[in-house]
């Protein structure tokens, strides 16, 4: 296997940009997509999935997407939530100019597509999104999950959507037993699972 993947932090394939239509928060929109990031051709079946699943985000305060590739689910935050401050995170240089690209695209002022490093450490966030990168290995989602997921604010939630085949089942028990998290299975469906992670209330 090349070492040129969409988690990738400078894909050496050719970018060969093009523009598709996609249906995000109730908009039919035309983006920008390339090679070297996830999904290049289409929304795909997880990403779907997960936002058909998940209810809508707080209006304001900040919103994180973990792991945005073409901004597909950090786009469908700023849409549905114009006040928040909704982080679009990667490690993909080219997946972040993308998202800047399709929130210009779609006038888009509230978000900020950064690499991890970028997030200022006292940021907290009202929700995660996310369609994580499982291909990069147990050991460095788990590292990545450990990073962000504590940095949900108190009583607040996490969704997650991850392949069966993949290990949703395993992760959902990580997430209990490692983050003390209260993890749900919001969805079934067409092979993936959405996984709500929820903080314990400030009080409990």
């Amino acid at each position: 296997m090349g070492s040129d993947h969409y988690f990738s932090a400078s894909p050496r394939s050719d970018s060969n940009t093009r523009t598709i239509r996609v249906r995000l928060a109730g908009r039919d929109v035309e983006l920008v997509t390339a090679g070297g990031v996830f999904s290049p051709e289409h929304l795909d079946q997880g990403t779907r999935i997960l936002l058909e699943t998940v209810v809508p985000p707080p209006s304001s305060g900040h919103l994180l997407d973990l792991g945005a590739g073409w901004g597909p689910i950090a786009l469908s935050l700023a849409l549905q939530a114009p006040d928040a401050t909704v982080w679009a995170v990667d490690v993909n240089e080219r997946a972040l100019e993308l998202t800047r690209t399709n929130a210009a695209r779609l006038g888009l002022v509230n978000v900020n597509a950064v690499l991890p490093g970028d997030v200022p450490d006292d940021v907290r966030f009202g929700t995660i999104w996310s369609n994580p990168p499982i291909r990069v290995g147990k050991q460095e989602l788990h590292a990545m999950l450990g990073r962000w997921l504590p940095r949900l604010d108190a009583d607040t939630v996490a969704w997650l959507v991850v392949a069966k085949h993949l290990g949703a089942e395993s992760l959902q028990r990580w997430l209990a037993d490692e983050l003390a998290l209260k993890v749900e299975r919001a969805a079934n469906s067409k092979g993936f699972r959405v996984l709500a992670a929820r903080r314990a209330p400030a009080n409990a």
